[in-house]
């Protein structure tokens, strides 16, 4: 007489752990500290422009400002990520057009999501294309936030100067004119990934940039009134204060999260630059010390 079956035998390994075998529940190529690091710097970057840089600049403007200027950091913040997922993501890191730009489309599929980070443009004839051991989605989280405080960082230069209506049409404009081409460029694989060039974190694709943007916007767009140019006191010290610290403490996920894993050289720069950015805030006070003495904070006196 057949024995009846017993109870299947538990597997000793929880289920967000297990693999089938074929890919499909863990893929075999997911390194989930790489993917949990990846997810953790997006966030840190996200938090430097929300809330971290519009706290800072609706704090350091006039009050009458304070709305508006906190806004622009919140409306380039959501309009890059939908045009992001929409076209600029494929622009940036997807296959190649012309050496300076890649072939738009949208990055929303699930099953293109799901699938290995890849980017096929960025072979060499020494090297094959980067894929990091993460889905595409982290990749696309990762660089959104890239994106955006690029964007975010240009409102700076405008606090005060733009029209709001003049600023929603920029961001658009300049994401998809300007942005994707260099990060394809540098990042994606264009003519100067090829030459060799090494944008280890944004020097060149976010910080020359939106500096260059920045400088020029302000140049067009013209001076504030003269009455405003004279007397330009914060409205709320503290407030500027949180928001540095939120993008002091950003950029460890800035530049830890560069290398696209979770490895030696993220680790050695959250010690580079925590050291630096601390040098520096030390010096500036230490300027506004001895410049205004006791008479004010030296926060006041550091610019």
């Amino acid at each position: 007489m057949a024995l009846a079956p017993g109870p299947a035998p538990v597997n000793p390994v929880p289920l967000a752990y297990q693999t089938t075998g074929d890919g499909s529940a863990v893929p075999d190529w997911l390194n989930k500290g790489d993917n949990a690091w990846q997810l953790t710097a997006s966030t840190l970057v996200g938090l430097q422009c929300i809330p971290g840089l519009m706290i800072l600049y609706g704090s350091i403007v006039k009050k009458k400002w304070a709305i508006n200027s906190a806004f622009m950091s919140l409306y380039a913040f959501a309009a890059v990520l939908i045009c992001w997922v929409s076209w600029a993501f494929r622009m940036s890191f997807g296959e190649e057009l012309i050496p300076l730009w890649g072939k738009a489309g949208p990055a929303l599929d699930q099953k293109f999501l799901l699938k290995q980070a890849y980017l096929p443009a960025t072979g060499t004839d020494f090297f094959p294309p980067l894929a990091p051991m993460y889905p595409m989605a982290t990749l696309v989280y990762f660089q959104f936030v890239f994106a955006a405080i690029t964007l975010v960082l240009i409102a700076g230069s405008l606090l005060g100067r733009m029209n709001f209506l003049a600023w929603m049409l920029f961001v658009p404009l300049w994401l998809t004119c300007s942005y994707t081409v260099g990060a394809f460029s540098l990042w994606g694989g264009g003519f100067l990934f090829q030459w060799g060039v090494i944008d280890y974190a944004g020097g060149y694709v976010i910080h020359v940039s939106s500096g260059v943007a920045g400088y020029v916007a302000a140049y067009w767009v013209g001076p504030r009134l003269d009455r405003d140019r004279h007397s330009f006191p914060p409205n709320n010290v503290l407030l500027s204060l949180a928001g540095a610290g939120l993008l002091w403490l950003g950029w460890n996920g800035f530049n830890g999260g560069a290398p696209y894993a979770a490895n030696i050289a993220s680790v050695y720069t959250h010690g580079e630059i925590i050291t630096l950015e601390d040098v520096g805030s030390v010096g500036s006070l230490l300027r506004g010390l001895l410049r205004c003495g006791d008479s004010l904070p030296p926060i006041l006196c550091a610019e």
